[in-house]
């Protein structure tokens, strides 16, 4: 009987009932339970295949690589096999790093493993990230595995550490991470996170973390490959921030992911506004949701991004303002699709500044404090059939007809 193989017609997993009546054996009632027992023991039927017994080995290969990036210990590490991914992710502070093996595909002494790479970076994330990784293993004459490389998954986005050695800066309320960056633009990164954070705070409240972390890859396709998405739809942005939305106890903390080749052709001012956006967005995280339209949800970034900068709408909103002196006033306030970045230029262009003017109107006619209890309002219908409508009435007291009214005629007078 084949290793692991199971007997046709019992109906219990494991049982091998045709096993006695093959070795002609004739069993006393009495002495059945033991005998059945030592044949199980010596022929292995229902017992652990040759692949269950790889992917256990496997998994403690596995182990001992997690225990070794923890305990900074480069010999261990190089003892499970390749070894060049130690000294990429070593720089990086980490409270948890484990790996746990989802499947294996094995064939004679090589073997690929599919797992769950979760980890949580020290101070920063209330719950680990999860993510897919591959690894492909040997094993030598005397049976050890040995991990021989590891990349992402299929369709999941790249670590920072795939794409180099990581290089770690600590601001004030803020942790950059930068592959191919010196350690003196890094600190320029942190420098604008740190004014960012207590912006944000004043604007939104100090009920959220306090503090951001941002990447910096090399160049824009570094920042497509964390995204797992191409490069084309993050041309001209200068960054985006990860995360789920709802924000509960589970939650990591969300990243700031930048495209340096954006923010090289940003001033010194702008490079704020858009560190100050992203930051907004991590601190109301757990205010939005799917009932929030983006056009609250990125106006609101926009707004204490540019709230002490001092620009007028007509220095922060030029595309909406050409479109407003060229006759074409909006008729609705942004859509969701509308803020597709690899659509139109200037239709996102107009979005976010739609957004941006719609909150910067609630802000001036019914006050900051309105705004952001607006914004959480509609945050806790938790479904976006009729959340801006029932946020408007009881924050603000007016209608859907006439809040898109009264900004239309808003755009007109600070952009006409």
């Amino acid at each position: 009987m084949a290793e692991g193989r199971r007997a046709r017609g019992s109906g219990v997993p494991g049982r091998c009932p045709l096993l006695a009546p093959r070795l002609g054996l004739r069993l006393h009632a009495r002495l059945v339970p033991l005998v059945v027992l030592l044949l199980v023991g010596l022929v292995g039927c229902g017992g652990r295949t040759g692949t269950d017994s790889a992917r256990a080995d496997v998994q403690r290969v596995l182990d001992r690589r997690a225990a070794a990036v923890l305990g900074h210990d480069a010999s261990a590490y190089a003892a499970t096999g390749a070894a060049a991914g130690y000294a990429a992710v070593r720089a990086v502070p980490l409270a948890g790093w484990a790996y746990r093996v989802t499947a294996l595909r094995r064939s004679g002494d090589t073997a690929t493993a599919d797992a769950e790479l979760s980890y949580r970076v020290d101070g920063y994330d209330k719950a680990p990230v999860t993510v897919g990784r591959t690894l492909r293993l040997a094993r030598d004459g005397a049976g050890r595995w040995s991990v021989t490389s590891e990349k992402p998954a299929a369709k999941a986005g790249e670590q920072l550490w795939d794409q180099g050695v990581v290089r770690v800066v600590r601001g004030a309320h803020s942790l950059v991470l930068g592959v191919g960056q010196s350690d003196a633009r890094l600190r320029s990164f942190a420098e604008l996170a740190d004014g960012a954070v207590p912006a944000v705070s004043a604007a939104w409240g100090t009920d959220w973390a306090g503090h951001v972390v941002v990447l910096v890859p090399k160049s824009l396709e570094g920042m497509a490959g964390l995204l797992g998405s191409p490069a084309s739809a993050y041309r001209g942005i200068a960054a985006v921030t990860t995360g789920e939305t709802g924000g509960g106890a589970k939650t990591p903390a969300d990243r700031v992911v930048v495209n340096p080749d954006a923010y090289d052709l940003l001033g010194q001012v702008g490079r704020q506004v858009v560190l100050t956006h992203e930051t907004t967005h991590v601190a109301t995280r757990a205010h939005t949701n799917a009932a929030t339209p983006l056009w609250l949800s990125e106006g609101f970034a926009d707004w204490v991004g540019y709230r002490e900068t001092g620009r007028t709408p007509a220095e922060a909103a030029p595309e909406l303002q050409q479109a407003v002196r060229d006759g074409n006033l909006p008729e609705t306030l942004p859509a969701d699709g509308d803020f597709g970045f690899s659509g139109d230029a200037d239709r996102l262009a107009q979005a976010y500044e739609g957004g941006w003017l719609a909150c910067r109107m609630i802000a001036e006619r019914w006050g900051e404090v309105k705004l952001d209890a607006f914004y959480r309002a509609v945050g806790e219908h938790r479904t976006r059939a009729g959340a801006v409508e029932g946020a408007l009435r009881s924050v603000l007291g007016t209608s859907s007809e006439r809040f898109t009214a009264d900004w239309r005629a808003y755009l007109k007078a600070q952009l006409g």
